[in-house]
């Protein structure tokens, strides 16, 4: 089945033989293509040629344009920082700049870089006509944010009127914004309004609930489907979200999916996303990645998920992850394998750790591939090393190949999830991440501080 017959059965809660898959590529997509994400994101040419390589490598069913919340915000008078690695961040607030709310006006499609994102959309939706297009739009409150500040949490309760005149404002630039995409070709309008998780249910359903079901409802009269976008512990919202009666809403890993799951799929709303940004996708490895992409596929089932990140994807995710994502979702028999290697972790006798530890010494434990294959599991390795030499036999360090029976024991043993991971004296302190030496060391001390 073509992806974006796969998506829209998925949002319309039909059920699907496979779950479809979408990689919010943003200036990741300039990685592949070796520019930078200043570069990436101020040229329709490069827009397009690293969505296209992103589609090629990942097996996508659907991809963003691109995934810049700041494209509203530059063209109202946010003065933006760019920087190389990562999408530019606003640093100016205009309605605290002594501009007045009258004089913003919603933008014409000719300003800043709107042209450049709707002629990339056009170009993408000839070049992949099968192929979901999602459109992101900046979400109300998080532009209500950029214009005002963090004054806008402030303005909820001592002036809710003219809070709700911001509010009204950059609902009208949202449905602009998700018009011209509608128009360039995009199949799916995603708003994406993390500054919502910032937010308790009361204060979302007076400021955003409103405008939102505004925007979703114009996104349906334009015969597109709408998700509703959010990031960070927004867990207490997901009811009042989906009550904003958007097609979909797609979270990160700050909230348990199989909670999302149920709730969505009881207020008939499609869901997505859950696939762990940073410590798996950015930090882990092939094995995690595969590991957690089983999870959310056994979590979410096949009526109305949509397996995607949990937000848009840091410039240096190492494309082997997102490469084994799309593997392991195409290759039903691959899914069993992983689940029988997992099911007989979870079985697995764990070991007796009592004579494991010492009174006197620091016992660190390296949870690993394999050192001799794996090289951040070799530099993990070897920071441990240098980390240990200045302490002499006060400290013990052990690698542990999940290759052998012994290590996969170990690490269900010590409830170590992700590889490479250090555990010192029994506690998981620094997972698939390369420490430096300084920080490792001072735990070293702190774990001899405490023995004595």
């Amino acid at each position: 089945m073509k992806g974006l017959e796969l998506v829209k059965k998925a949002i319309r809660l039909e059920e699907v033989e496979r779950v479809p898959w979408v990689p919010f590529v943003g200036v990741h997509a300039g990685r592949l293509i070796s520019v930078n994400a200043t570069e990436y994101l101020k040229s329709t040419e490069y827009i397009v040629n690293g969505a296209s390589k992103a589609v090629e490598l990942y097996n996508a069913d659907g991809i963003p344009v691109t995934f810049d919340l700041q494209i509203e915000a530059e063209v109202l008078g946010c003065e933006l920082n760019w920087v190389d690695d990562n999408p530019p961040a606003v640093i100016s607030h205009p309605l605290t700049q002594g501009v007045e709310l009258d004089s913003l006006k919603v933008p014409c499609a000719c300003k800043g870089r709107i042209p450049v994102v709707m002629e990339a959309t056009r170009q993408l939706r000839e070049k992949f006509p099968d192929l979901a297009l999602y459109g992101t739009i900046t979400g109300p409150f998080t532009l209500a944010l950029h214009l005002m500040g963090t004054d806008v949490f402030m303005k909820m309760f001592e002036d809710p009127e003219y809070m709700h005149k911001v509010m009204r404002f950059c609902t009208d630039v949202a449905k602009f914004m998700a018009s011209n995409y509608i128009e360039s070709g995009c199949d799916v309008i995603a708003v994406v309004d993390p500054m919502t998780s910032q937010i308790d249910p009361d204060s979302f359903e007076s400021f955003v609930s409103p405008y939102a079901t505004e925007i979703f409802e114009f996104i349906r009269e334009a015969d597109a489907l709408g998700s509703f976008f959010v990031c960070g512990n927004a867990q207490q919202n997901i009811p009042a979200m989906c009550d904003c009666r958007p097609d979909n809403i797609s979270i990160d890993e700050n909230i348990p999916l199989d909670y999302v799951r149920d709730i969505s799929l009881g207020k008939g709303v499609s869901f997505g996303g859950n696939l762990q940004l940073t410590v798996v996708l950015l930090m882990g490895s092939v094995e995690d990645s595969k590991r957690d992409t089983l999870r959310c596929l056994d979590t979410g089932g096949k009526k109305g998920f949509i397996l995607a990140p949990g937000c848009d994807l840091a410039m240096d995710t190492p494309s082997e992850n997102l490469k084994s994502v799309a593997d392991l979702l195409h290759d039903e028999i691959l899914q069993g394998e992983l689940r029988a290697s997992e099911a007989e972790v979870a079985n697995m006798e764990l070991l007796d750790l009592t004579d494991h530890w010492d009174k006197e010494k620091v016992i660190i434990d390296i949870i690993t591939l394999d050192s001799l294959s794996c090289a951040p599991c070799q530099y993990m390795l070897d920071a441990v090393a240098r980390a240990a030499e200045p302490f002499g036999d006060k400290v013990i360090f052990r690698e542990h190949s999940i290759k052998s029976k012994e290590g996969v024991q170990m690490m269900a043993s010590l409830g170590v999830k992700n590889l490479p991971t250090i555990v010192i004296d029994g506690n998981v302190d620094f997972i698939s991440q390369i420490p430096p030496i300084k920080d490792i060391q001072d735990k070293i001390s702190g774990y001899l501080a405490a023995k004595k």
